[in-house]
C-alpha cells in the first residue's frame, strides 16, 4: 500500500503535490517523493520518513515546474529497510520516465532476469516499482520505435506492460516532453481516480489514490481509473484515455474498505464511510448470535477506523456508545510498522484509556480486523487493567488467514495469529472473554450492495482465493522464506552505507 497522485496544472505544482501527499499520509509512512519537470527537465526529491518531515522549504524551491508526481511509500515484503527504494524513479532512456507505483507485482524476479537477459537493462533495488519503470520504458521504445511518442503508442506500451506484468498496480509516470501517463492493472485491485478543476488559465487534471486528495485540493471528481485503462493528459492539458488490456474485470482489495483508506473516500463509486457502517450492522447482527446484549454494558471503538462500525453496531444493538481510548496520533500505525517488538512497543505509546468507561462494565470492543493479534491483546489487557469486569472483541472482518500479495505488509501466515487456530484458540491468545468475527459473505455483502455494478472483491487475505489466478503455493513459500531472510533491521553499517547512498 503507497499512496500516488499526479497533476497537470496551470500554475507551479509543488505545493499542490506537497498538500496531496499530506493527505495521503496514511497510506504510507517509510518515505516519501516529489518529482516536477519545468521544459524537458525533472526535478526529484525523496527521503526516508513523514511527508512533512522530508520537504523543507529549500526542496519546495528547488521543485519547479507546472506538473509531476507524488509518492508515500509503505513497504512491502522485506523491503522495511531499504530506504534507496524510496519513490518515484527515474530512468532516462527512453525519453526521460518518472514513475510512482502503488502495489505488487507477483513476477518481478522472473521480469527482472528477462530484462537483464533480453532487454538489456538493469535494475539496482528489489523494488518492483522499479521492474515495473523498465518494463514501461522498454514498451515506450518499442512502440514509439525509437522516434517520437503519440497518445496511441502510449497506450500500446501499457498494452505490453498488461501482458508481461503480473499482481496489482497502480501507475502515474512522467514522461519527459510529453505528459502525465496514469494506468491501472487488468482487475483494478488497486484505486485510482480522477478529477478536473477549471481555472481562469485552463483545465487542471489530477490522478490520486484516493477522492479525498481531490477535496482537499478543490479538484472535481471527474471517475475511477477502469481496471486495465490508461488516461494520458500531455502538456497542451488534452485528455486521452484508452483500454488497454485484452481482458479486465473490477475486483478492488476489500481490505482498502476495511481499513486502509480514509473514510471520506470514495472508491470505485463506493463511500468508504458508508461501507464501515454497513460492516457493523452486519457485525449486529453476528454478536446478537453470540452473545446477549443484555450481557453487555458498552461497545467501545479501537480507533479510528473502527468508529463507524462500532457506531453502528451499537446503535442497531441499542447499547451505548462511548469512547474509552484516547489515540496519540503522532505515533504511527503499528500494523505497517517493520518489527514486532516495535509493533508491540508503540500500542502503549499510542492509545490510552478513559478509566470511567471500563471500570466495573462488560465491555465489548470493536475493531476493523485482527491480523498479528499483537495490538489486539495489548488493547484487551488496557481494558482488563482499566478495571473492565468483561472484555469482549468484535472484529468487522474475518479471521484474516492467507498472506497478501498485491500491496500489504501481511505475507506470511506464521505472522497471522488466525493461521492454525479456531476462534476459540484466538480469544484466549488475545486475552479476550469472548471473541465474534465477521463471516466473510457478510464483509463482502456490505461493500458490494452499495454498488451493484462491482460483482467481485479481492478477499483473499480471508478466502485464499486470488484475482490474479496465479498465486500458487510454492510462490507463497519462496515469499515467506524472502521476507524472513529480510525483515531483520540492519546493522549500524548497513544502515550509514544506505544513508550515504541516499546523500544523507
Amino acid at each position: 500500500m503507497c499512496g500516488i497522485l499526479g497533476i497537470v496544472a496551470t500554475t507551479p505544482v509543488n505545493q499542490l503535490l506537497y498538500d496531496g501527499l499530506m493527505v495521503l499520509q496514511h497510506r504510507g509512512q517509510d518515505s516519501a517523493g516529489i518529482a516536477t519537470a519545468e521544459g524537458n527537465t525533472f526535478h526529484l526529491h525523496k527521503e526516508p520518513g513523514l511527508v512533512r518531515d522530508v520537504f523543507r522549504t529549500r526542496n519546495m524551491r528547488a521543485l519547479p515546474g507546472n506538473w509531476g508526481i507524488g509518492h508515500c511509500r509503505y513497504p512491502t515484503a522485506g523491503s522495511a529497510w531499504n530506504f534507496a527504494e524510496a519513490q518515484p524513479f527515474y530512468v532516462n532512456s527512453p525519453f526521460g520516465i518518472m514513475l510512482a507505483h502503488n502495489g505488487n507485482l507477483i513476477n518481478a524476479e522472473t521480469l527482472k532476469s528477462a530484462m537483464f537477459e533480453q532487454d538489456l537493462r538493469h535494475i539496482n533495488t528489489n523494488s518492483d516499482s522499479e521492474v515495473l519503470l523498465n518494463i514501461l520504458a522498454y514498451e515506450l521504445q518499442e512502440a514509439a520505435h525509437g522516434v517520437k511518442l503519440d497518445p496511441a503508442a502510449i497506450f500500446s506500451a501499457v498494452s505490453g506492460v498488461h501482458r508481461r506484468v503480473k499482481g496489482a498496480y497502480a501507475v502515474v509516470v512522467m514522461i519527459a516532453g510529453y505528459g502525465l501517463l496514469a494506468f491501472r492493472d487488468p482487475n483494478g485491485i488497486r484505486p485510482l481516480v480522477i478529477g478536473t478543476n477549471e481555472t481562469a488559465e485552463g483545465v487542471e487534471f489530477i490522478v490520486a489514490s484516493e477522492s479525498v486528495t481531490l477535496d482537499a485540493l478543490g479538484f472535481r471528481i471527474m471517475r475511477d481509473v477502469a481496471p486495465g485503462e490508461a488516461v494520458f493528459i500531455n502538456l497542451n492539458h488534452q485528455f486521452f484515455a484508452r483500454q488497454c488490456a485484452a481482458e479486465s474485470s473490477l475486483s478492488p482489495c476489500i481490505f482498502e474498505y476495511v481499513y486502509l483508506a480514509r473514510p471520506d473516500s470514495i472508491m470505485d463509486g463506493i463511500s468508504v464511510y458508508e461501507t464501515r457502517l454497513s460492516m457493523g450492522e452486519f457485525l449486529a447482527d453476528k454478536v446478537r448470535t453470540q452473545i446477549p446484549t443484555s450481557a453487555i454494558d458498552v461497545v467501545i471503538p479501537i480507533p479510528d477506523s473502527s468508529r463507524p462500525a462500532a457506531m453502528q453496531l451499537a446503535h442497531r444493538l441499542n447499547l451505548p456508545y462511548r469512547e474509552g481510548f484516547v489515540k496519540n496520533r503522532y505515533v504511527g500505525r503499528t500494523f505497517i510498522m517493520p518489527g514486532q517488538s516495535l509493533r508491540k512497543k508503540s500500542v502503549r505509546q499510542k492509545l490510552n484509556t478513559i478509566g470511567q468507561e471500563f471500570r466495573g462494565k462488560r465491555v465489548l470492543l470493536v475493531d476493523d480486523s485482527i491480523v498479528r493479534g499483537t495490538t489486539s491483546q495489548e488493547i484487551v489487557e488496557m481494558a482488563r487493567a482499566a478495571g473492565a469486569a468483561k472484555v469482549y472483541f468484535a472484529s468487522a472482518a474475518p479471521p484474516v488467514r492467507y498472506p497478501n500479495v498485491y500491496g500489504i505488509d501481511m505475507p506470511t501466515r506464521s505472522e497471522l495469529i488466525a493461521t492454525g487456530r479456531t476462534d476459540a484458540e484466538i480469544a484466549r491468545e488475545i486475552g479476550a472473554d469472548r471473541l465474534i468475527y465477521q463471516d466473510i459473505e457478510a464483509l463482502e455483502a456490505a461493500i458490494l450492495r452499495l454498488n451493484p455494478l462491482i460483482s467481485t472483491l479481492d478477499s483473499s487475505c480471508f478466502n485464499g482465493r486470488y484475482v490474479t489466478g496465479d498465486v500458487t503455493p510454492e510462490y507463497l513459500d519462496a515469499l515467506e522464506i524472502r521476507r524472513s531472510n529480510k525483515s531483520s533491521k540492519p546493522s549500524e553499517e548497513e544502515e550509514n552505507t544506505q544513508q550515504m547512498a541516499l546523500g544523507l
